[in-house]
């Protein structure tokens, strides 16, 4: 399933990134690593505020339609 997929308030664990290398090394080094539990605490129509490692992070849709979770 597609992190984008996700409702406020749920959490998963993240599992794969598809796209451009470096996409998904931008995307780790801000905290998006496999096997981390990831939490949608907001929403707007542009994008998702998420909840990783404690940090909150705001992502476009599009980005993270590349981020699959579990």
């Amino acid at each position: 399933m597609a992190l984008a997929m996700m409702r406020i308030g749920e959490e998963r664990v993240i599992e794969e990134f598809h796209g451009r290398e470096e996409m998904k090394r931008h995307l780790q080094d801000m905290g998006f690593i496999r096997g981390e539990r990831i939490q949608v605490i907001g929403e707007n129509p542009s994008g998702l505020i998420l909840l990783v490692k404690g940090v909150r992070v705001a992502l476009n849709r599009g980005l993270a339609s590349q981020i699959m979770v579990a």
